[in-house]
């Protein structure tokens, strides 16, 4: 295949990326062969993948919305994948707000090479290189301080990555390292895959893939995921079915029993 000239010539493209399979799911354009081709093998046993990537992402817009209506204007979308097909920075343009700013972290080099390439002449927005797993170091990124002012509330996005964080790299305190950064009034969003139920054949098919992909998938149930958020307090209706989040009425909600990622929004008080 013939290489974009944004891709550093060090990343096989070859090797299918969570960031682009997602990219893949919602329609967006910004893949290769080997991320369609590990997503047309997930569909194949579980097609609701890609609606549920799609409630996924309305979950993400009206979460912003929602804060962005609070006030809240500086937002940390980590694990960020490549800011496409309806993302942070177009859902506050929608809202008519000129004034917020948006940091997108993720560790992929073609995600970040290719995030900067789209944002590059999109004001309030920034792209950074970072591991999410190390809040610190992701905090202490020049760029991230030039950008964010800490002294006033932050949403730290963390939106259907860690479900790639095993229990062993503790993604609760993951979690209360952003949160420790951020002012009261400051929020994390979160969705996470899992369910409160047994695993149907296609789904346990669909979850084998991505458990022998190169970032395994790991499934946590509503409390699992509760647990995650510590003593943050929960904004209503608390941890409810991703679908569930404050639905707005523009979208449909996933046929019964396709409902497998939850969702939150929490404060800091």
């Amino acid at each position: 295949m013939d290489r974009p000239s944004w891709a550093p010539v060090d990343v096989d493209l070859d090797r299918p990326s969570v960031a682009r399979v997602y990219d893949y799911y919602l329609g967006g354009s910004h893949n290769f062969a080997a991320d369609r081709a590990f997503g047309e093998q997930v569909l194949s046993v579980m097609p609701a993948v890609a609606a549920l990537a799609r409630s996924n992402r309305a979950f993400l817009r009206r979460a912003v919305r929602e804060l962005a209506r609070q006030g809240i204007r500086q937002f940390l979308d980590l694990g960020s994948g490549i800011p496409t097909v309806g993302n942070v920075h177009e859902v506050i343009a929608d809202a008519g707000i000129d004034d917020a700013r948006v940091v997108y972290v993720d560790h992929d080099p073609v995600a970040v090479a290719h995030s900067r390439a789209i944002l590059a002449d999109t004001p309030g927005t920034a792209v950074v290189a970072g591991d999410l797993r190390d809040p610190a170091e992701v905090l202490a990124q020049p760029l991230v301080q030039d950008v964010v002012d800490f002294s006033r509330p932050v949403a730290f996005l963390l939106v259907a990555v860690l479900h790639f964080v095993p229990d062993e790299l503790r993604p609760a305190d993951i979690v209360a390292g952003y949160a420790a950064a951020g002012v009261p009034g400051s929020h994390v969003v979160l969705s996470h895959a899992g369910l409160d139920r047994p695993l149907t054949p296609a789904e346990e098919d669909a979850y084998q893939m991505y458990r022998k992909s190169p970032t395994p998938l790991i499934l946590r149930s509503k409390d699992e995921v509760a647990a995650l958020l510590g003593d943050l307090t929960l904004l209503e209706p608390g941890v409810v079915a991703t679908h569930a989040w404050r639905p707005d009425g523009d979208e449909e909600p996933p046929a019964e029993g396709n409902a497998i990622g939850s969702a939150a929004v929490a404060r800091k008080d």
